[in-house]
């Protein structure tokens, strides 16, 4: 059985994600599938999820939010999985009926967070109120004197609100005036533009190493030169090339040793990866693993629809997807300086090509927004059964390198 699983991070005050919003699907279909198969087999779906996809790896050691329906909420399947790995999100539509409550009141008193998702008040969910410890609002459906209303009336409850489809960093500045501790969204995605606002230096020297060696005909030299300038670049792949994702049987001390066991498209692949880093050193971690989750799912992808030769194209795009939002600089103008191709350089400024149908299709999944991943699936003409062993691969390969 396929099992498809997206995850959103969230947040807190000082933009450090806390959490993941856990996604999941038996396949396209935008549900799960309880008529058909029942409680039992739903809950071991999610059971064999997290052993299947490993927790550790999907969420980075943090808490994971799961979804829970009526049905699964009385079969008691968030019990399968340990209190500390997660709390219990109850969907809007789950009404508070008498055994629902005494459900989650188990729940409660198992040591369960329970959470309250797209949450409207009425006074008739007051019973699961009264055990929610967070409660998260949706900033696309509720506006302006509902949003602080709704945390007003709770402030002096203990509950903890999140602020979810927070998309721009003037919402996210919203939340935090209203009092919001948790938010959830791409926010991140979006640069701040401020009218003649310069770059830093670091962050040029470091676009400057992104511009060198993404050149096609790079060498050797011109790399092993730029990275022995850098203490902090000789240090870092070193430690990268003798951790224990490449298995090497012997130890490697030299800048020009590691570079020719790693060869020039992986080697250009690891700099730009901790150059981006160095450029987003003042920015939410996430942003740089959201775009090493997309490089790699990019590159994957790009074998599948024949591109084997482009890969690195693709792997570039998903890396630089965010670039404008680390440099706060819009994204034509720095595509500039880039010797990228000009067919990624149309994908990330938004033009309609086989590029950015798989940036299409990956950020989607990204999201868990299914219908689109199935559009887009069948456009490119990739089976959606491969998606979920790529997303995981994508996901433990940036936990290692970054």
């Amino acid at each position: 059985m396929e099992v498809f699983v997206a995850r959103q991070p969230i947040f807190d005050l000082k933009k450090n994600v806390v959490a993941y919003e856990l996604l999941f699907r038996s396949g396209l279909d935008n549900f799960y599938d309880t008529e058909l198969d029942g409680d039992n087999s739903t809950a071991k779906l999610i059971t064999n999820s997290f052993l299947l996809i490993g927790l550790d790896t999907i969420t980075k050691g943090k808490k994971a939010y799961i979804n829970f329906t009526k049905k699964l909420l009385l079969s008691r399947a968030p019990s399968v999985i340990p209190k500390d790995l997660m709390s219990v999100e109850i969907l809007e539509d789950v009404e508070p009926e008498q055994e629902v409550i005494k459900a989650c009141s188990e729940l409660k008193e198992k040591g369960y967070e329970i959470v309250l998702d797209d949450f409207v008040f009425s006074e008739a969910y007051r019973p699961l109120i009264e055990l929610a410890d967070i409660i998260k609002v949706d900033f696309l459906m509720t506006k302006g004197d509902e949003r602080r209303e709704l945390v007003e009336r709770f402030k002096h409850s203990g509950i903890t609100f999140l602020a979810e489809k927070v998309e721009t960093i003037e919402e996210w500045q919203e939340g935090l005036d209203l009092g919001y501790e948790l938010f959830q969204g791409y926010f991140f995605s979006k640069p701040v533009i401020i009218a003649g606002r310069d770059i830093p230096g670091i962050k040029i020297n470091h676009l400057r190493v992104l511009s060198e060696i993404n050149r096609p005909d790079v060498e050797f030299d011109t790399l092993e030169d730029i990275i022995k300038h850098d203490v902090s670049l000789t240090y870092k792949l070193l430690k990268f090339i003798n951790s224990a994702y490449f298995r090497f049987s012997m130890k490697v001390e030299s800048i020009k040793h590691a570079l020719v066991l790693l060869g020039v498209r992986e080697i250009k692949k690891w700099a730009s990866i901790i150059a981006l880093s160095a450029i987003g050193h003042d920015k939410p971690q996430e942003v740089i693993n959201v775009s090493l989750v997309r490089a790699k799912f990019c590159e994957f992808l790009a074998k599948e629809i024949g591109q084997k030769k482009n890969e690195s194209d693709y792997f570039m795009m998903g890396l630089f997807s965010v670039l404008d939002a680390l440099i706060d600089r819009p994204m034509e103008e720095i595509l500039k300086e880039l010797p990228l191709s000009d067919e990624v350089k149309k994908a990330l400024l938004g033009e309609k090509n086989s590029f950015h149908d798989v940036y299409d299709l990956v950020v989607a999944y990204e999201k868990g927004d299914w219908e689109t991943v199935f559009v887009f699936s069948e456009k490119t003409g990739i089976s959606e059964t491969l998606l979920p062993e790529y997303y995981y691969n994508s996901t433990k390969w940036a936990n290692v390198t970054f």
